[in-house]
């Protein structure tokens, strides 16, 4: 009753994902892996199938096309809540998110419904990231924090392990986030429900292979869906 799903949500992850399943099996051999692909024309979703072949508990999940973060997410949230999966872990399959630290996150999840793996608390750090992705993720999740008044440091973050009561809670056919702030968006509603939220420290690693995700465009969702949020929770 205690099976925990990996979500990993990939799109031109070619060069990435066999290391990090390689990784994530030697870290944590009991997990099952799901691998959300959004039909990489690198070919990522062929790779991920022949793993899959080799690997019972290496699932893969192709989607049409790319839809975003969220979309991605939450498709995979429902493809393990109905497969009786009680704890759900995301991940990135760059190399930013360590398996070396997916234990203490796995170990938190025994008294919280969220775990935050976070880079803004004491013993969370980045590694070989630029000055200005320092700064938008820090002014992003100090504006959800003053905005939404959210209990946590780092709102925006990837690294998280869900409880099956925390996706029950959350109606994900509800949650129309697509970019990184649905990161903000699943914590934010994860808070409303009452569910206790924790946050972890660790260490975020520069992508080696690849190219970030990070676009204009998903700063800007973040920035008018937190502020209309924000609105909504004044009035009510």
């Amino acid at each position: 009753m205690n099976r925990t799903l990996i979500v990993v949500p990939t799109y031109n992850e070619a060069g990435n994902i066999a290391p990090f399943v390689q990784q994530l099996r030697a870290s944590a051999s009991d997990v099952d892996i799901l691998i959300v692909d959004d039909d990489s024309p690198d070919g990522t979703g062929t790779i991920a199938d022949e793993m899959a072949a080799a690997d019972p508990a290496l699932h893969v999940l192709h989607r049409p096309a790319k839809q975003g973060l969220g979309v991605a997410y939450c498709a995979g949230f429902d493809w393990g809540l109905k497969r009786e999966y009680q704890w759900f872990v995301e991940m990135d399959a760059d190399g930013s998110h360590r398996p070396a630290d997916l234990n203490r996150l796995r170990n938190a999840a025994y008294s919280a419904d969220l775990v935050i793996g976070s880079r803004w608390i004491p013993g969370g750090r980045v590694v070989d990231w630029p000055r200005s992705r320092r700064l938008i993720s820090r002014t992003g999740t100090q504006y959800a924090r003053l905005w939404l008044q959210l209990p946590v440091h780092d709102a925006t973050a990837g690294y998280r392990v869900l409880s099956r009561r925390a996706l029950e809670s959350v109606h994900l056919e509800a949650v129309a986030s697509h970019g990184y702030c649905f990161q903000i968006d699943m914590t934010r509603r994860i808070r409303d429900a009452g569910l206790p939220i924790v946050e972890v420290p660790v260490t975020f690693v520069e992508r080696q292979e690849g190219t970030s995700k990070m676009t204009i465009g998903i700063i800007v969702e973040a920035l008018w869906r937190v502020t209309l949020w924000g609105l909504r929770r004044s009035a009510s």
